[in-house]
């Protein structure tokens, strides 16, 4: 029985495998044809395409000659009018301006302007015009000093060209003026340019003269294509892969690839060029590489069908398998729910740890008071001795000044106590500019009475100007007011204490404090909370981490290190505030 299976799945098998290669020859072979037959019929398409527009060239080449040789008979033939010369002799010129508005009519030319000896316009047909003087103009100056009808070409006034021929007129042998008739070609590439194909008409020197694309005039072909919009990613990889069907394009306009069609127009070595879109040589080709595509889809269809059919044969063996997949799955039920009652243990220990951890916030925060309250309790205690003694000494004033240090210890104590009720949570206080030089002063002379004390030498260096930060003028001072007192802690077993006190602004505005103790021993633990190497009772270790929590929501920092050959050296970083921002914070 088992053999007589063994061998139906095999030779299912192998059938399969036949059938899997032979679709990937027809899709190998489906990918050649419709390549070699987009390659074929592009250049088919694109040969017809260049005869087309080889013919249509030699069309416009003709119009154009033919437009020009009309125009260029104009002025012989008026030189010889005795109507103009005789006005000219007579200087009358009531009548001549509507005769020259006839000839314009008939002949189909843009403008005639009879000139006197002078260059001045007596007659024309664009009555607007009349009285202008053209002898500095080149139809002038070239037609004086030929016998024959002359051709000129200027860039105008508004940016384009205008196309002139002119003769000048004799009377009895004498040079008595010029007629000139300007020729209408723009009106002709006005009827091209509702074309799909870009024409350009180019001098003997490459100077782009008509053009479809009026902006391309008075410019080379090279400035033309080079002075195009901005591509987008996808037009630029476009242009840097060319298309899929291998055609190179002479040019862009646009973004859009064209093909190139020159051809020499018999006057004056002009040149005209022919620019055609290969769009619609793509539109054809896409047409029948549809066809191609759509047989070779029917025929996928076929395959997949019958391949679908063998599958759902096929499927009739996994049915055996889906009993054990259901075991599984009620296995997999009984893990996630204990996967759950899990969770929920892990829930109730992380309440539990999220309660010790507001409970040790709240010691912290205790020996924070604690800490930060001493200091200002001890300066209160001097000053109130020395007010004492003032008294006796019948010294009111100046025992009034210490009274009024007192008083202010008792707003700084208060302020003390918000700024540590904001130590456990982030943000907090409105920000103002500071100058950082009155931060130290204030500092300095809160510390005074420890500092001269302990006859501490003290080394100052500030600039003269403002340095302005962003900050909280009470937090800044008890920043530094902490790093004072770790000085002076530090140096206390020192015979002689130096502290040398440096203010700087760079990139940032930085603040050192340095002193000359044994330096410290630990500097990676220096900024936790509750670590100190003080004997028991004189600091609990917040001092400095308080210090660095301030310093880090100000958005600076607060850093240490040892310096040779012996202390330690705190640095208060904080970010300058320019001038614009000072009076925006203001």
């Amino acid at each position: 029985m088992a053999q007589g299976t063994s061998i139906p799945l095999e030779t299912s098998d192998r059938a399969n495998t036949f059938l899997r290669i032979g679709v990937l020859f027809l899709i190998i072979t489906a990918v050649g044809v419709i390549w070699l037959s987009n390659l074929y019929f592009t250049q088919l398409f694109t040969q017809s395409t260049r005869g087309h527009a080889e013919r249509q060239l030699s069309l416009y080449s003709g119009r154009i000659i033919s437009d020009l040789q009309r125009s260029a008979v104009v002025p012989l033939l008026l030189s010889r009018d005795t109507t103009l010369i005789s006005a000219l002799n007579s200087n009358d010129f009531v009548a001549t301006s509507q005769r020259l508005i006839r000839y314009h009519e008939d002949i189909g030319s843009k403008e005639i302007f009879l000139l006197n000896s002078e260059g001045r316009i007596v007659a024309t047909s664009n009555r607007t015009e009349l009285g202008q003087f053209l002898s500095y103009k080149p139809v002038y100056v070239a037609a004086i000093r030929s016998n024959d009808t002359v051709f000129t070409s200027f860039e105008n006034e508004s940016g384009g060209r205008a196309y002139y021929f002119s003769r000048r007129l004799k009377s009895d042998q004498e040079f008595i003026g010029v007629i000139v008739v300007e020729v209408d070609l723009d009106g002709l590439f006005d009827t091209w340019s509702k074309n799909d194909a870009t024409i350009i008409v180019r001098n003997s020197e490459g100077t782009i003269l008509l053009s479809t694309e009026r902006q391309f005039e008075n410019q080379t072909l090279k400035e033309a294509f080079s002075n195009q919009p901005v591509l987008s990613t996808m037009e630029r990889a476009l242009r840097a892969t060319g298309e899929w069907s291998g055609s190179v394009a002479d040019a862009y306009i646009r973004g859009q690839p064209l093909f190139r069609v020159d051809e020499k127009v018999p006057f004056q070595g002009w040149n005209i060029v022919y620019l055609a879109s290969f769009e619609n040589i793509r539109t054809r080709v896409n047409a029948i590489l549809s066809i191609e595509i759509m047989g070779y889809a029917m025929i996928f269809a076929l395959l997949f069908y019958i391949l679908s059919k063998r599958a759902l044969r096929k499927s009739s063996i996994f049915q055996a398998e889906t009993a054990s997949l259901r075991t599984l799955n009620e296995q997999l039920t009984m893990e996630i729910a204990q996967r759950q009652e899990a969770e929920r243990n892990l829930q109730v220990a992380e309440q539990s740890l999220a309660q010790s951890s507001k409970l040790a916030a709240l010691g912290e925060m205790s020996a924070a008071v604690s800490h930060e309250l001493n200091q200002p309790l001890a300066a209160m205690r001097t000053y109130l001795a020395g007010a004492k003694l003032l008294l006796k000494r019948r010294r009111p004033d100046e025992a009034m000044g210490s009274f009024q240090r007192i008083d202010d210890l008792i707003d700084r104590m208060g302020a003390i106590t918000r700024q540590l009720k904001s130590y456990a949570r982030k943000g907090g206080d409105e920000l103002y500019p500071v100058d950082l030089r009155s931060s130290v002063q204030g500092s300095l002379s809160m510390m005074s009475p420890q500092l001269n004390q302990l006859e501490i030498e003290i080394s100052e260096t500030m600039p003269k100007s403002p340095v302005m930060v962003l900050g909280d003028p009470v937090r800044i001072e008890q920043v530094i007011v902490n790093l004072l007192r770790n000085a002076i802690d530090a140096m206390k077993l020192q015979n002689d204490r130096h502290l040398d006190i440096l203010l700087v602004a760079g990139e940032m505005a930085k603040l050192s404090i340095k002193d000359n103790g044994p330096g410290i021993e630990n500097l990676d633990n220096l900024f936790e909370p509750f670590y100190t190497t003080k004997q028991p009772g004189d600091g609990v270790g917040l001092g400095l981490a308080i210090s660095s929590g301030i310093a880090t929501d100000l958005g600076g920092r607060l850093i240490a290190r040892n310096v040779k050959p012996h202390g330690a050296v705190f640095e208060f970083q904080l970010p300058l505030i320019k001038d614009e921002n000072i009076k925006a914070a203001e």
